[in-house]
């Protein structure tokens, strides 16, 4: 087999041409000095943890059956909540378009990148296992309600699906109303 002269020359050029025989630079034994922070930067801080929000269908909407708006009621509250394009699924069981509802009471709507929180009972009602009716103690007074959906981890989803505000005022009790019912409770019917 006769090898030609001019690719041998070739195949012994290339790694030349590339770099690959380079002799390198003697390595620095002292390292670079770090940078300085410049005084005026900011600080950076870390950026919270991002959710996956579920997504909602366009027209989806959650709603007050009752009470109406403007509503004057007695406490315990009789609530009953509604709900268009989706349906409601208990906390903790992933199902597209579908969720449950959260009673915001006289409060700003939560976070809409994070769970509904669950540590603030007196502004956030959960409903986590699907129900649309429940009763909840109000003092006298004015209240506004609103009603958000959560997916199944509780957190809002995209976009967030909430009702209008609703103001309702719960009147104080009737006097007597507490032992009328205890002697009602009380009688035989004899």
């Amino acid at each position: 087999m006769t090898t030609h002269p001019l690719l041998l020359a070739l195949l012994l050029a290339l790694p030349l041409a590339f770099g690959c025989n380079a002799p390198e630079a003697p390595a620095d034994p002292t390292p670079e000095p770090a940078a300085e922070p410049e005084a005026d930067a900011p600080e950076e801080t870390p950026e919270p943890p991002r959710v996956t929000r579920s997504p909602a269908p366009e027209g989806a909407r959650v709603f007050f059956v009752s009470p109406a708006d403007g509503a004057t009621v007695t406490s315990p509250v009789a609530l009953s909540f509604g709900i268009e394009g989706m349906n409601v699924s208990p906390a903790g069981i992933p199902q597209e378009h579908a969720g449950h509802h959260h009673l915001v009471i006289d409060s700003e709507l939560p976070a809409f990148d994070a769970p509904i929180p669950a540590d603030q009972p007196e502004r956030y009602k959960h409903f986590g296992d699907g129900s649309t009716e429940t009763s909840v103690e109000l003092a006298p007074g004015e209240h506004e309600l609103q009603l958000i959906l959560g997916d199944h981890s509780h957190i809002p989803h995209e976009p967030p699906v909430t009702s209008e505000v609703i103001t309702i005022t719960v009147a104080e009790a009737a006097e007597g109303e507490g032992a009328e019912a205890e002697v009602a409770e009380g009688e035989t019917g004899e």
